[in-house]
């Protein structure tokens, strides 16, 4: 009885766990390098972009935006992520936030802007190959950000948005270096057979495949 008990019990725990994530293959030492990362990176950042700005015409907008943190976390805790890539991270807030300014100036109810400018930026980001989750935040920032954001115009996707991104990636480059991790991350070269047969490779056969499993739990 207490055995019978006691299962549903464990199982109910465990289906809790599984749905906290965990981030595969994150050590003790990468989990310090991202918080050194987004410390450095979202501090450096705003410092130089407040120098650039305040040395040029722009002295009345925001020296930070709101998806830059997001940015960010992308960069510095998964750097081999393709929506942490240089690309992805400058072309996905800039052409984002040039969209949300371009929604804002044809369609004058928030809400309806807010959610064609979000759905437009991931089409226009997923179109230019530059998808950054951010990258939605860019847009509605560039709805509902204040009048200091409206009245800056399409001047907004540049500065402070596309300074903020170029900042950061910079920063980030040169952390990564500094912390022996590889970015910009360059994928595996995709394993080829060197016998010159039709043979898949060897790093390819090894272990089980889905057609392993699938012949297992078939029926003769």
């Amino acid at each position: 009885m207490s055995t019978h008990a006691a299962l549903p019990t464990r199982t109910l725990i465990q289906r809790f766990r599984d749905l906290s994530p965990r981030l595969s293959g994150a050590t003790a030492f990468d989990r310090l390098v991202a918080v050194c990362g987004a410390l450095a990176g979202i501090g450096l950042t705003g410092y130089l972009s407040s120098v650039i700005v305040f040395h040029g015409l722009h002295a009345n907008i925001p020296l930070l935006v709101a998806p830059i943190g997001a940015s960010s976390v992308l960069l510095f805790a998964v750097p081999a992520s393709p929506m942490a890539q240089p690309w992805s991270i400058i072309g996905g807030n800039t052409l984002s936030a040039l969209v949300g300014v371009a929604v804002g100036r044809l369609v004058h109810d928030p809400m309806l802007a807010a959610a064609l400018a979000v759905a437009l930026a991931i089409g226009v980001m997923s179109a230019m190959r530059c998808l950054h989750p951010p990258g939605g935040a860019a847009a509605l920032t560039a709805i509902l950000g204040g009048p200091a954001v409206t009245s800056a115009g399409f001047t907004f996707a540049f500065v402070p948005m596309a300074l903020n991104c170029v900042v950061l990636v910079a920063i980030g480059w040169l952390f990564h270096k500094v912390s022996r991790h590889s970015y910009p991350h360059r994928p595996s070269p995709v394993a080829v057979s060197t016998h010159g047969t039709s043979d898949r490779p060897a790093a390819v056969r090894v272990g089980f495949q889905a057609e392993d499993i699938t012949g297992a739990v078939s029926f003769p």
